[in-house]
């Protein structure tokens, strides 16, 4: 029997663009943005790409702020500015002087801010019975979808996590079962990197393939040992 609807079949050609599009993902800061309107076209471009996320049990338990007032980013920022400085403190020596000089957000910058959040279901969510975070994981999810469809519309896109999360609610007086998962910035940029930002400033290194990847199983103490 002919299907109603067949397949949709990718080419070799759309399969190397996706790459190119997940490989030049990058997390853009407060020092990148440009001071140019995001069309509305584009905004709905984006929070289309959430809304075809996967979801446990399709759940779809996300929800999202769309925010413009200079206000209400003044607010966020400030919160982001006690964490900071809290955050500072944990890192020492010349790792605080760097963390203290790296430019961690664009909160005010940004010409458009979206906070995402996590809404429970009432009951029982199929699939989410035996891993309870599997919502917020599909939560993220959706900001994965935002992130790389804006970078295809050359729009960058910046994850803080550097927030007091009940504050952030506070100032968006969101419900009280609502929990943040993600506050992005989203905005033009002067520029993306090749490469991501911290991995050129040598906060980390870039892990390798053979580091992460685990055939069959972790191996035993024992196996380890030898």
């Amino acid at each position: 029997m002919k299907e109603e609807h067949p397949q949709r079949v990718f080419s070799s050609q759309e399969q190397e663009l996706l790459e190119e599009i997940l490989t030049h993902r990058r997390d853009v800061r407060g020092n990148r943005f440009l001071q140019i309107p995001i069309q509305p076209d584009a905004i709905d471009k984006i929070l289309q790409a959430a809304l075809v996320a996967p979801s446990v049990g399709f759940s779809q338990p996300w929800e999202f702020v769309v925010i413009h007032d200079a206000t209400t980013k003044k607010a966020v920022k400030a919160t982001f500015s006690e964490e900071t400085a809290r955050a500072a403190t944990l890192f020492a020596d010349e790792k605080q002087k760097e963390y203290i000089q790296l430019k961690l957000e664009g909160i005010t910058e940004a010409p458009l801010n979206m906070a995402v959040f996590y809404k429970p279901k009432e009951g029982p969510v199929l699939g989410q019975t035996s891993m309870p975070n599997m919502g917020k994981y599909s939560v993220v999810c959706a900001i994965q979808n935002m992130w790389l469809m804006a970078r295809s519309l050359n729009i960058g896109m910046g994850w803080v996590s550097i927030l007091d999360p009940e504050k952030v609610k506070q100032v968006l007086h969101a419900p009280e079962e609502n929990q943040l998962i993600g506050y992005l910035c989203f905005g033009y940029t002067d520029m993306f990197y090749n490469q991501p930002e911290l991995e050129l400033r040598k906060w980390e290194r870039k892990k390798l393939h053979s580091e992460v990847v685990i055939h069959e199983k972790y191996p035993t103490p024992q196996q380890q040992e030898l």
